[in-house]
């Protein structure tokens, strides 16, 4: 029988995920178990994913407010710090502002503008035309970004992050100066010791500042890299990727997430006895065309999978093909054409006029993406994804 569909993402449901749960096993039976009850048959190149959260809270990777001011104390001293910018989020850095500020003697806060590095508006890009602003040379006060807007409330939280930021630092008994730049080394003109705390331009900022003269530099992921006082930590991403757990927690990024994906990957293998792919995914890597939201707040969409997810997709677009290579076939001689082109086609086809408009993005920011958009923020409860046919084309 003809086959009429292709990719087929299905979110799996699995038990709550508590501390020191064994997460492979929870894994490799909710796929079984789905496999049974819903009657998909397990292929070879299916591919499995799981979000990073689960695996974080089977890992116990939390940490508190306290550890983390433990941490930002022991690298700034009694020192002013200046934080620059943090990415306007109750859940991804208001918490980790409160240890901070709690953290610090004194702060000033540099907030980019119009938005922050992911997309969270602080003001719309025309009133700046309207009022002659240029944000990329111009620096503000706090009193001068009032005067020239007002107060502006973000479309979808309904929160103003100047006043909401300013508020937690002032809860610690210290005064907050607010400042707006998009220059990092504006903050250098209040003080000479900076956390950084954007997330995927965060290695230019941390070396314009200390060309420029700044005397201590950290950024997001240098604070919580080992364990303070028996917390969780993340070596390699620090408090990047961590998001609101409790009033007073956070969880981390997962860590040491590589041999996780192997282990489903064997475990699968030995009791479905076929090659299926495995990915940690976190944030997907897309844009809202409302909010104006790029949804990367994670230091990276994965942090871990299987061999077989490395690379990015190697397609031609069929519209091209059918438009122009054979515009002159129809029916069953195009479709036939279409099938040796692809059957045939290089195994590196960068540049190619055939390949315009395909995507060319890493296959695991493109299946992260899916992922997180299948298994969605709130109470759907799938943390699992399985995807079918996603590496199948026209031909099978």
């Amino acid at each position: 029988m003809e086959r009429v569909v292709g990719t087929v993402v299905r979110g799996l449901r699995c038990p709550i995920i508590n501390q020191g749960d064994n997460i492979e096993e929870i894994v490799v039976n909710s796929v079984l178990k789905a496999s049974e009850v819903e009657g998909f048959q397990i292929n070879d190149k299916d591919i499995v994913t799981v979000t990073e959260s689960v695996i974080a809270r089977a890992q116990g990777n939390y940490a508190t407010i306290d550890h983390i001011a433990k941490d930002v104390r022991s690298k700034f001293g009694e020192e002013t710090v200046g934080v620059i910018f943090p990415i306007l989020s109750r859940n991804r850095f208001a918490i980790c502002l409160h240890g901070i500020a709690k953290g610090a003697k004194k702060i000033v806060l540099m907030l980019s503008y119009p938005a922050d590095e992911v997309g969270n508006h602080l003001v719309a890009l025309d009133m700046l035309d309207e009022k002659s602003v240029n944000p990329w040379t111009d620096v503000l006060t706090e009193k001068q970004f009032r005067d020239l807007f007002g107060y502006q409330k973000h479309p979808f939280t309904g929160i103003d992050y100047i006043d909401y930021y300013k508020s937690i630092v002032e809860e610690y008994g210290m005064e907050c100066e607010v400042i707006f730049s998009n220059q990092p080394e504006t903050i250098l003109d209040y003080t000479k010791n900076v956390l950084s705390c954007d997330i995927h331009s965060r290695f230019r900022t941390k070396k314009i500042l200390k060309a420029n003269g700044a005397e201590r530099v950290y950024s997001l992921d240098d604070i919580l890299t080992e364990s303070i006082n028996g917390s969780g930590y993340n070596e390699a991403y620090g408090l990047l990727g961590s998001n609101k757990s409790a009033e007073n927690n956070v969880k981390l990024f997962p860590r040491n997430c590589q041999p996780i994906v192997d282990n489903i990957q064997q475990m699968l293998k030995e009791r479905t006895g076929k090659n299926i792919e495995v990915m940690v995914y976190g944030d997907g890597a897309f844009k809202d065309p409302v909010g104006k939201i790029w949804e990367l707040a994670d230091p990276v969409v994965s942090p871990a999978y299987t061999s077989g997810l490395e690379g990015t997709p190697n397609e031609v677009k069929l519209k091209y093909l059918a438009d122009n290579n054979f515009a002159d076939l129809r029916g069953k001689e195009l479709e036939e054409a279409i099938n040796n082109y692809i059957n045939n086609k290089a195994e590196d086809l960068v540049g190619s006029m055939e390949t315009q408009g395909t995507t060319p993005r890493k296959l695991t920011d493109l299946i992260g993406s899916l992922s997180d958009l299948t298994s969605g923020s709130g109470d759907k409860g799938t943390p699992i994804i399985y995807i079918q046919g996603y590496f199948d084309n026209y031909t099978k």
